[in-house]
C-alpha cells in the first residue's frame, strides 16, 4: 500500500526514502505511558493478522514499533513516522495513537485486516514517510437502531471495530422503539420480558401486504452492555445510549400500561408493534411517568459513563395529549400552554434530572418544539435548519439530516435495490455533505460538535442488510467527519474512488457485505418486497 491509498486522506502523508519498513518475528514493540490501549490492540489484533508475536522490546530498537503520548499534539492527533529500521507512532493522547495505529494497519495492506495469516512466510512492508494528521470535529458517529431488528451483541461488537477501522469515534446506540426494548432494566423486568419481543413482523415498508410470521427480539443483559461500553473504550469509541421519550415508546407501554394514556386508550390491550411508522402511542404526563423512567435513566447512567444521554424527542404525535381530560388538566397544571409545551416539560425535566448528575441530554431537533432546554444539544436529522436554529441560539448541535447521511435511504435508482427506501443518496453524495452550514458565523458554527451517520434498520433484518445498506458510504463519511474537506463542488471525488478501490479490498478482509459499485448481487435483492422509493433530489432544508 502507498500513503496515497489511505482512507481518510491525512492532512500530510509524504515518502522520505525509497526504502520500507519490514515488519516480521523479531520485530517488537514497545508502550510508553498512556498508549496500553494501543499495545494491546497492536498485540490482539495486528499481530494475528499478520501471524507475529509483537513481543516487548526496548524504546526505539532496531526492527521496533515504538509509541507515545506527546501533549505538543492534540488530542486524537498522530504522527506517524516510518524508517526503514523503526516505526514511531505519536498521538496527542490515546486516542491519538490509536488513529495513527489504525493508519499503518491501512498501510501494511488488505491482509492486515482478516484475522489470521494467511500465507506462511509472506512479507509485510511499509513505506518510509511521514503521515500528520488530526480529525476536523471531535464527534464523528453512526447511530444504529437495534429496536426494528435486533442486531446480537457479537454484531455490535464488530460494528465497533468497524467504526475504528475508519476513524470514527462516536456509537450513538438506539436502543428503545415502539418496536421494541433492548436493554435490561433490573427495577423494571417487563421492558424486556414483554417488551423485546413481538409476535411479527412486517416485510418491507409500511405499506407492504407482506409479514414475517414468527416472533421477533432480544435484547442486551447490563452485563453485555458493559461489556459493548467497555470494548467500545478500547477503541477510543464513546457509547452514546438513547432511550426514547415521551413518543416511540410502545414496547415499553406495553410492557406496563399505566405509562400510557389509558383514559383515551385501551392500555391493557395493547401489543410491541409489529409494523412501521410512528405510533400514535405516547407517554402520559404525569409524576408516576416520570419516576418510572428516572429509574431507568438511574440504571442507564451507571451502565454508560457517556457525558451525552439521548432521550430522543422525536415524533411525538399530540393526539392522545389533546384527547385526554388528564392530559389537558396537565397542561393547564404546569401551565406549558399546548402539548408543544408538554412535549418540552418532559425534555426539560430530563434536562434538569440529567445535568444535576453530570451528564448532558442531546435529543433529535422536535426538541426545539415549545422551547428547547437550557443545557439540550440537538441532533439535526429533519435537515439543516434544527441545527441552525439551535446554533444560533448557543446550543450545541449534531449534524445528521437525513436529506444526506441517513444510510437507510437507498444508494441507487436501480430496480433491483432491495426494498428501496427514499431518496437516492449515492456514494458521491456522501462523500460531497457538508456538516457546517454556510449561514452559520465562526462564533456559531464553533458549536457544530461533529456529525453522524444514521442507520434505522425497519428494512434491515439481519447484518448482512445492514452491511449493504451502510457501506461503502461510511467510508465517505468517515473522510467528511475527519478532515476539513473543500467546498462539497470542488471535491475531488474522483481520487476518492481511486482510493476506495484499495479500500474495497480492505472491507472484503473485514467480511463486509457492501454494496459492489456495479450494483447488488443476487444475495442482495429482495424482489417484489415493496420499498418507499421517492424520485428527485431530496430538499435542501
Amino acid at each position: 500500500m502507498t500513503f496515497g491509498q489511505l482512507l481518510p486522506a491525512p492532512a500530510r502523508a509524504e515518502a522520505t526514502q525509497s526504502s520500507s519498513f519490514v515488519i516480521d518475528a523479531s520485530t517488537t514493540v514497545w508502550a510508553g505511558p498512556g498508549t496500553g490501549s494501543t499495545e494491546r490492540w497492536l498485540r490482539a489484533t495486528l499481530g494475528p493478522a499478520l501471524g507475529l508475536p509483537l513481543r516487548d522490546g526496548p524504546e526505539g530498537a532496531v526492527n521496533s514499533l515504538s509509541l507515545y503520548v506527546d501533549d505538543s499534539l492534540e488530542p486524537e492527533a498522530y504522527k506517524l513516522t516510518v524508517d526503514s529500521d523503526r516505526v514511531e507512532i505519536r498521538g496527542g493522547a490515546g486516542a491519538g495513537v490509536f488513529w495513527g495505529a489504525q493508519t499503518l494497519r491501512q498501510l501494511l495492506g488488505p491482509d492486515a485486516f482478516r484475522r489470521a495469516r494467511l500465507r506462511s512466510g509472506a512479507e509485510y512492508a511499509v513505506p518510509a514517510g511521514v503521515v500528520e494528521d488530526a480529525p476536523r470535529f471531535g464527534w464523528r458517529g453512526m447511530m444504529l437502531d437495534v429496536s426494528r431488528h435486533f442486531m446480537p451483541k457479537d454484531g455490535v461488537l464488530r460494528y465497533l471495530d468497524l467504526l475504528a477501522a475508519h476513524k470514527l469515534n462516536v456509537f450513538h446506540f438506539h436502543l428503545t422503539d415502539d418496536q421494541g426494548w433492548r436493554v435490561e432494566i433490573k427495577r423494571h423486568p417487563r421492558l424486556t420480558e414483554v417488551g423485546s419481543w413481538r409476535s411479527r413482523t412486517r416485510w418491507g415498508h409500511r405499506a407492504s401486504p407482506l409479514w414475517q410470521e414468527y416472533p421477533h427480539g432480544g435484547y442486551y443483559t447490563q452485563d453485555d452492555i458493559r461489556e459493548i461500553v467497555a470494548y467500545a473504550d478500547s477503541l477510543h469509541i464513546t457509547v452514546v445510549p438513547e432511550v426514547d421519550i415521551p413518543g416511540h415508546s410502545q414496547a415499553a407501554i406495553t410492557a406496563y400500561p399505566y405509562l400510557g394514556n389509558s383514559d383515551v386508550v385501551d392500555t391493557e390491550a395493547m401489543t410491541v408493534w409489529d409494523s412501521w411508522g410512528v405510533s400514535p402511542n405516547v407517554l402520559a404526563p404525569t409524576e408516576d411517568v416520570l419516576r418510572f423512567y428516572e429509574g431507568v435513566f438511574e440504571e442507564i447512567l451507571d451502565l454508560f459513563p457517556s457525558t451525552f444521554v439521548h432521550v430522543g424527542g422525536d415524533e411525538c404525535p399530540k393526539d392522545q395529549w389533546k384527547a385526554s381530560p388528564a392530559a389537558q388538566a396537565r397542561i393547564k397544571e404546569l401551565g406549558v400552554g399546548d402539548e408543544d409545551g408538554l412535549q418540552s416539560w418532559f425534555i426539560r425535566h430530563f434536562d434538569r434530572w440529567l445535568t444535576a448528575r453530570g451528564r448532558r441530554l442531546i435529543g433529535w431537533d422536535e426538541i426545539l418544539e415549545g422551547g428547547l432546554a437550557e443545557g439540550a444539544t440537538v441532533s439535526s436529522w429533519r435537515g439543516y435548519q434544527g441545527g441552525i436554529d439551535a446554533a444560533k441560539a448557543g446550543h450545541d448541535v449534531v449534524m445528521c439530516p437525513e436529506q444526506q447521511v441517513y444510510l437507510n435511504f437507498r444508494e441507487d435508482g436501480g430496480p433491483d435495490e432491495p426494498m428501496p427506501i427514499a431518496y437516492v443518496r449515492t456514494l458521491e453524495d456522501v462523500y460531497r455533505f457538508e456538516p457546517v452550514p454556510a449561514e452559520l458565523t465562526e462564533e456559531e458554527a464553533a458549536h457544530v460538535l461533529g456529525t453522524q451517520a444514521n442507520v434505522w434498520t425497519e428494512v434491515m433484518e439481519n447484518q448482512a442488510r445492514v452491511d449493504y445498506q451502510v457501506f461503502p458510504r461510511l467510508a465517505a463519511f468517515s473522510e467528511v467527519a475527519w478532515r476539513r474537506l473543500p467546498a462539497p463542488a470542488e471535491r475531488d471525488f474522483a481520487d476518492f474512488e481511486q482510493r476506495m478501490t484499495a479500500h474495497y479490498a480492505r472491507l472484503d478482509a473485514l467480511g463486509v457485505d457492501y454494496r459492489p459499485p456495479s450494483g447488488p448481487l443476487p444475495r442482495h435483492q429482495r424482489p417484489g418486497v415493496l420499498g418507499r422509493p421517492i424520485e428527485g433530489s431530496p430538499p435542501n432544508v
